[in-house]
């Protein structure tokens, strides 16, 4: 069976080379482009991102990322969204007393971090939900890399409708509980980084290209 194919999202936030060598690793092969057509046509779609909220999604506006995101769920497409690539995907950010709005794929707002330290940067545990096929093989002591100030704080999507399964929020804590992963039918994503979360991370990422 072929690779599947993985398109790195380039809008110019991200570290694109570090997720392209951490998915080559995992088996699949891997395009860092900002083209519509090879974005929309690949197995899997990756958005990174680091940085100011207001910055990124201004970046992927302008790339027409954000539309390319919509149009692919929209046919049931696979999409990740990695730390801030994980953050656009909700419906506002608030830096700096500034708000921002995001793709509004999910409700909710990106805030400061509550925390004695901040940025929470290193190594921490995440309490994943029954049935996550993104933590597949994966116990509860394993560590994932985190680098961020700010954080999805409460989960606000209603899932009232008993046909459609409900997403699949996983959480860690720093300060204060905060979202670190979501699984939403093609919609994933992570606050931390796979990338640079070792063998750990490894596994995630072969778990995510398994389902492409």
């Amino acid at each position: 069976m072929s690779n599947k194919r993985v398109v790195v999202f380039d809008y110019g936030f991200g570290n694109v080379r570090s997720a392209e060598r951490a998915l080559a690793r995992a088996g699949a092969e891997v395009e860092i482009t900002a083209d519509y057509d090879t974005a929309m046509g690949a197995d899997g779609l990756l958005v990174p991102g680091v940085g100011a909220f207001a910055a990124c999604m201004a970046g992927l506006k302008q790339a027409r990322g954000d539309w390319i995101v919509d149009r692919r769920l929209a046919g049931g497409r696979p999409v990740m969204g990695i730390c801030v690539g994980m953050q656009i995907l909700f419906g506002r950010g608030v830096e700096h007393g500034v708000e921002t709005s995001g793709c509004d794929e999910w409700p909710g707002t990106v805030e400061p971090l509550r925390a004695p330290v901040v940025p929470h940067m290193g190594w921490n545990t995440v309490r994943a939900p029954e049935g996550s096929k993104l933590f597949a093989g994966l116990g509860a002591d394993e560590h994932f890399y985190f680098v961020h100030s700010y954080a999805v704080r409460s989960w606000e999507l209603e899932t009232g409708n008993e046909n459609m399964t409900a997403p699949l929020v996983t959480w860690a804590t720093h300060g204060e509980p905060f979202v670190a992963a979501v699984e939403n039918g093609p919609l994933w994503a992570t606050q931390f980084h796979p990338e640079k979360s070792g063998d750990a991370g490894a596994q995630l990422l072969r778990n995510w290209i398994a389902t492409l």
